[in-house]
């Protein structure tokens, strides 16, 4: 259910710009959306788990936030991540 260190180090090198940059806003949504995944899948055949819905909603939340930050900032770039990531709107 939890990503790997290598699959982070990953995502970290191809949404950064540099191999360092684990703060950015993008690296962040990058990682969550790799967590919400994994529990969305963990969901589908855990349908009563509800402890893995309240996480799941909680990791929503914090990527929404990230979101509406990155698009305040530079809405350009907003429109590429949500098109690499495959996140809709």
């Amino acid at each position: 259910m939890n990503i790997t260190k290598e699959k982070k180090a990953e995502l970290v090198k191809a949404y950064g710009n540099s191999e360092k940059n684990t703060g950015s806003a993008e690296v962040q949504v990058a990682i969550l959306t790799e967590r919400i995944n994994n529990l969305t899948a963990h969901r589908k055949k855990n349908i009563h788990d509800e402890s893995a819905k309240r996480g799941l909603m909680i990791l929503v939340g914090r990527r929404r936030r990230f979101l509406n930050y990155i698009d305040k900032k530079d809405h350009e770039a907003y429109l590429n991540l949500i098109k690499k990531l495959g996140i809709r709107r």
